[in-house]
């Protein structure tokens, strides 16, 4: 037997991982801190069961939306339209169950189908013609206002068919449902909740035996089992406190599986790796054969689309369509992405990052209302948290 072994690979330096991943940890932190500082000071009605289903129903658009301005702003570039253009499908699909009495199934396909046109129609301006996204955006944010006070001729259209309503008022349905602490438990929604935290933890720990197999290794271990604990914990708590209400709403299913999309398209595929490098060098990846202009066209058809369903979304939940729908929708999308870590320069940014900060926009958001302050002042602390975001987002990329 020979004497010769293979060399031991170092152990990853756990303060140089954390001193190199602060952004993303910072993130995870400050939602965490943000959520106990809310739950303290509202006596313990944020994470009341009603209170975080609410939450889910109050952002999903927001999150939904974010995953596609995630993709435009990583490529450089900005949709300031997608408000108006929610607000504009919300409106079409009005019209087209209420006056028309189309079916819902149908209406909401030919929806997002026409926001995935909208999407294309801007996209191919800002790819083939080089006009900047913000000028094209910005000019259909008020295209698509104004269409939308036409299509509704300025009154509210609804209410909705049942059927429509239940893509974001409906509930996975329970057969096991069980009695706990007084109340109806939904079994059914712990299941899912643990399927899924079984199958998170599954793939990280296949990915980091993949990595250990190619030497590639990075993450200490303690940091990977830390991570994964709290996902443990944080999925499973989430999942317990829905059982204790209604269950898990439709439209989180709808919103999670768009999350696991975005997150393998960003992580996994050529067309998202190509996003990345556009983002960070326009030239390079175009002198290296990548056809920019129809990557552009195609993240733009796919922001319109999201921000289609967004609008269905949002109109389900209100029963109505009115032509206010969809102000500052953008807003709201575009902080979460550069409270997520999004680099306004492109080429930097996460899907979770995105979610992340949509949701420190949603608790801020729900804790400030159970606490009674004024909307005004509930503007100028959202303002104030997304310039210490980039604040610290700039320091901590000088010290990285």
């Amino acid at each position: 037997m020979s004497d010769a072994a293979t060399p031991a690979l170092p152990k990853p330096d756990l303060l140089r991982f954390v001193k190199a991943n602060i952004r993303d940890y910072a993130l995870l932190l400050s939602l965490l801190a943000i959520m106990i500082f809310f739950q303290f000071t509202t006596n313990g009605t944020l994470f009341k069961p009603v209170n975080m289903t609410n939450l889910i129903l109050q952002n999903s658009y927001i999150v939904i939306m974010a995953l596609g301005m995630l993709l435009i702003i990583v490529a450089g570039h900005i949709d300031l339209s997608v408000g108006s253009v929610s607000g504009f499908i919300g409106a079409v699909a009005a019209v087209m169950m209420v006056n028309w009495k189309l079916d819902p199934y149908s209406t909401s396909i030919a929806c997002i189908a026409l926001g995935a046109l909208i999407g294309g129609t801007q996209g191919y301006f800002v790819a083939y013609y080089k006009i900047p996204a913000f000028i094209v955006t910005l000019a259909g944010m008020l295209i698509f206002k104004g269409l939308a006070l036409t299509v509704l001729g300025g009154a509210s259209v609804g209410p909705f068919p049942r059927e429509f309503q239940l893509l974001s008022s409906g509930f996975v349905p329970d057969g096991l449902a069980l009695t706990f602490a007084g109340g109806p438990f939904n079994v059914v929604a712990l299941l899912i909740g643990a399927a899924v935290t079984a199958l998170i933890i599954y793939f990280n720990v296949k990915e980091r035996r993949s990595q250990q197999a190619h030497g590639v290794t990075e993450e200490p271990d303690v940091i990977f089992l830390g991570r994964n604990l709290l996902i443990a914990v944080a999925l499973l708590g989430f999942t317990f406190l829905m059982a204790q209400y209604k269950g898990l709403p439709n439209v989180l299913i709808v919103m999670f599986a768009l999350i696991a999309l975005f997150v393998f398209i960003t992580t996994r595929t050529t067309f998202g790796r190509r996003i990345y490098a556009m983002g960070g060098n326009e030239k390079a990846p175009k002198l290296s054969g990548i056809n920019t202009e129809k990557l552009t066209f195609l993240i733009f058809v796919v922001m319109g689309a999201l921000a289609g369903l967004g609008g269905l979304i949002f109109a389900a939940r209100l029963n109505v369509a009115t032509p206010k729908a969809g102000a500052g929708f953008e807003l709201e999308v575009i902080a979460a992405c550069f409270i997520g870590g999004a680099a306004v320069t492109g080429g930097v940014g996460k899907i979770v990052g995105a979610v992340i900060g949509a949701f420190i926009i949603g608790v801020m958001n729900k804790g400030m209302s159970i606490m009674g302050i004024g909307i005004d002042w509930q503007f100028v602390i959202k303002g104030a948290v997304l310039l210490l975001a980039e604040f610290i987002d700039v320091y901590f990329k000088k010290m990285t």
